[in-house]
């Protein structure tokens, strides 16, 4: 390794005269570090993006054996938080993620936190975070877990992110869930077409176990409280802030995806080793203030720009590092390390042998359309608060109704084989083939 010799300011910009996040932390970082307090983290955040790619990190020197020209390739500082060190992440991810893909529809899911939990997240991100990833993952298994849904296990991926698209905090995890489960016979229990779970149930479930443990955090004093939150530190403004978020409806979204494995990783891969802003976002640094593209949700995802004061950029930029070691991608159900090998086997070969149960039948296999597209449901980032949940997506299928006489067994075979005849379309439920969710 040999350490070039031009100093890190005297580097242009691989991308020209455009603006990087490096060139805003350079000359306005050491300032916000004197005036700001800063954890471990974020100080370790900032100076891998001021060094990144330049000589303070050392590097190669390539020279033509002709010409003798001399070409200099500094080194990445590989932080999770940097915008230029996210391509190699993201596809050693889906490199390893590629065998972990199963070959049924996937589903996106968004579970977001009430704004009013943004104070206490930035006294305490750790603890807030685990009860996020705790209180969602918990809310997935229950309803693939519950026979009404599904009645099995099912593979889940979550990851966190904490920021909107003007950096503001905005915490909410995206989880991407296979369509079925694996029952407790090692059978694949395939979901509806076009449906997971009710979101607006899921909402509910969701809200009640955070607050539930959000309870029991307060009571066993594992929170910290400063600035806005010290009112916190007296038991009735916790009951109120309780009361408050007990009170208002949380957001969970949800809709499809496509069910190819290479599309499934392209389109996880949009979520994955993310930062809260991209180089390609940033338009302008002048003055002593940054201007930034974003996209607002009210007005159809309208392409409006956005000027900050550099300090108040980079406090909202930090506000999303993370706590050093934490894991912000997570997997559960099938997907858990415990598991996961012996798992995974199980569940390929029940669907090999529910392919093999839908050609007896001369039933193509199903395939869900990416909605999104057709809909104009944007891939980005989660709905903002107050957008209200797509009814269609709340609802559970009708079900055939059924006389209130009794029947007998033999009546109730042939009806049950009359809607096999005339609806082919089998989806696994239980054990056995079932026509209809």
């Amino acid at each position: 390794m040999l350490s070039a010799p031009a100093p890190a300011e005297a580097r242009p910009s691989a991308r020209g005269s455009a603006v990087e996040l490096a060139d805003i932390f350079r000359p306005y970082g050491a300032a916000y570090r004197q005036t700001h307090p800063l954890s471990r983290a974020q100080r370790r955040a900032m100076h891998a993006i001021e060094t990144c790619r330049t000589a303070a990190l050392g590097g190669q020197i390539s020279r033509c054996d002709r010409c003798g020209e001399t070409h200099y390739v500094y080194h990445s500082c590989r932080n999770r938080h940097c915008p230029k060190c996210q391509t190699l992440a993201k596809e050693r991810w889906r490199a390893a993620r590629r065998a972990e893909l199963l070959p049924v529809p996937y589903f996106h899911l968004v579970f977001t936190l009430p704004h009013e939990l943004n104070p206490l997240a930035q006294g305490n991100p750790r603890l807030i975070y685990e009860l996020l990833f705790a209180s969602a993952s918990a809310t997935l298994l229950e309803f693939g877990r519950n026979p009404r849904w599904a009645g099995g296990e099912i593979a889940a991926t979550l990851v966190l992110h904490t920021w909107g698209q003007t950096l503001t905090q905005h915490l909410h995890v995206h989880a991407l869930v296979a369509g079925g489960a694996l029952g407790p016979k090692g059978q694949w229990i395939a979901t509806r077409r076009g449906f997971l779970f009710p979101v607006q149930a899921l909402s509910q479930v969701f809200r009640g176990k955070f607050l539930h443990a959000l309870s029991g955090a307060f009571a066993q004093d594992r929170l910290r409280f400063g600035g806005s939150t010290t009112a916190l530190a007296e038991p009735s403004a916790r009951r109120g802030l309780l009361a408050t978020l007990r009170a208002k409806p949380w957001v969970v979204y949800a809709k499809h995806t496509l069910c190819g494995p290479e599309q499934v990783l392209d389109y996880l891969g949009r979520y994955v080793q993310r930062v809260a802003i991209s180089n390609e976002r940033l338009l302008e640094l002048n003055e002593g203030s940054v201007r930034f593209a974003w996209r607002d949700r009210a007005q159809a995802n309208r392409q409006r720009t956005m000027r900050l004061p550099a300090g108040q950029f980079l406090e909202r930029f930090l506000l999303h590092v993370l706590p050093q070691g934490f894991m912000r991608i997570r997997h559960y159900g099938l997907l858990a390390n415990r598991h996961k090998r012996n798992r995974l086997a199980q569940a390929r070969a029940a669907l090999e042998r529910t392919d093999c149960r839908r050609q007896r039948l001369g039933v193509e296999p199903t395939c869900v359309e990416d909605v999104g597209e057709r809909s104009g449901v944007d891939r980005g980032e989660p709905l903002p608060h107050g957008s209200g949940i797509p009814r269609s997506e709340g609802r559970s299928a009708p079900r055939p109704s059924t006389s209130s006489g009794a029947r007998s067994s033999s009546n109730r075979r042939t009806s049950s084989a009359r809607r096999t005849r005339s609806r082919p379309s089998f989806t696994a439920r239980s054990s056995r083939c079932s026509p209809d969710g």
